[in-house]
This record gives structure tokens, C-alpha cells and sequence, in this order.
């Protein structure tokens, strides 16, 4: 179901601004304009909490949303958008790496992929160095909307190819932010984690 209650409360541009682990976090992340905004958008039933834009690169920080006062959505900078300088990008990887590897509150990792391509060597790179660290991680394909039932089979397929070479199994969910398939999946999964056993101490 929808969250209650969702409400912005900041903005980290580093590793150090994140806010106090009060609560269980689960964070999205994905390549820029692969419909991150969307889709937090439609897991929280909410029609703008985190602000959607045809310009890629928007998000330049990890932002932090309260849902239902039990956990944080956290919303990363995409990855691999070229139009920033280097040095940006190369801080957004250090400081969201930092993120992953020392924030005792992260329960769970979606890593946003475009059902409709291949996944890229960028998102390869990225499931790879999650499940390297032990990182706890799932895969939603987005934007299923835009293909047939067939095509939909070879987005799920080749996901499960990806992760099979890597020796790697965990949860894949195909999604669509404009008719809402597989949005309550995506909710359930979330549950399972922020539900799993929190010990703010």
C-alpha cells in the first residue's frame, strides 16, 4: 500500500552530512534517466515527492525522504551521465561508496535498471562491486510498460543471465511507474528488509 506519510528531511551532499541512524534506510540507485524518480514516486504513492526531470544528472546528492516514520528512502545520484565534470562524478562515486560500505542503517540497495536495454557496464560494474561487499541488493527493471509480454521475458532473462555469471541470486523485479506493475512487489521487498530486526543501538 501507498505510505502514510512521506516527507523530505535533507539533503548530503557528503558521507558526513547523512542524518543520525534512527531508522532503517533502503536507498535507490541507477543510471541517470533510467526512472528513479518515477518509480520512488510510485512505490510511496505520491505524485511529486522526489522531483522528476528530462535533464539527467538532477540529483547531485543523497536524498533523504522520512516514510510512515519508520524508515528512510534514500535517493542517490545517478551514475554515468557524462555532462558533469570528472571530478564530480568521481566525487559522487567515492562519496556513495562511502555510503554503502559505512552506513550501519542501510538495509537495502534497488538498483534501477532500464528493462528495455541490455544492462550496461555501468550497471554490471555497480551489481558486481554491491555483491563483492556484501551489500545487500535488489535489481527493478523500469519503464516495462513500453514492452511486449515477450520482451518483457528477455529483460527478466537476461538480468538472471547477468547475475548467474556472477554467481549471484537476488530478488529481480520488473516495474512499471506508469501502470504500477510490479510497484507492490517493490513494497513487499522493502517491508521485508526495514522490517527485519532494526536495532537502532
Amino acid at each position: 500500500m501507498s505510505a502514510k506519510t512521506a516527507e523530505f528531511v535533507l539533503s548530503a551532499p557528503a558521507f558526513k552530512d547523512c542524518p543520525p541512524e534512527t531508522l532503517p534506510e533502503v536507498c535507490f540507485a541507477g543510471r541517470s534517466n533510467v526512472g528513479k524518480s518515477s518509480l520512488i514516486n510510485a512505490v510511496v504513492g505520491r505524485k511529486k515527492l522526489v522531483k522528476t526531470s528530462n535533464v539527467p544528472g538532477k540529483t547531485r546528492a543523497m536524498n533523504y525522504f522520512r516514510i510512515d516514520e519508520q524508515w528512510f528512502l534514500v535517493d542517490l545520484p545517478g551514475y554515468g551521465y557524462a555532462k558533469v565534470s570528472k571530478s564530480e562524478r568521481e566525487r559522487w562515486d567515492t562519496e556513495t561508496r562511502t555510503y554503502f560500505k559505512n552506513r550501519g542503517a542501510l538495509r537495502l540497495v534497488i538498483s534501477c535498471v532500464d528493462s528495455r536495454h541490455e544492462p550496461q557496464k555501468l550497471d554490471e560494474d555497480f551489481v558486481f562491486w554491491l555483491g563483492s561487499n556484501g551489500i545487500p541488493f535488489a535489481i527493478v527493471l523500469t519503464k516495462s510498460d513500453k514492452l511486449t509480454a515477450n520482451q518483457k521475458q528477455t529483460a527478466t532473462s537476461r538480468v538472471r543471465r547477468m547475475l548467474k555469471n556472477m554467481n549471484m541470486e537476488v530478488p529481480v523485479l520488473l516495474t512499471s511507474s506508469e501502470d504500477k506493475d510490479g510497484i507492490e512487489q517493490v513494497r513487499e521487498l522493502i517491508s521485508d528488509f526495514v522490517n527485519n530486526n532494526y536495532d537502532t543501538d
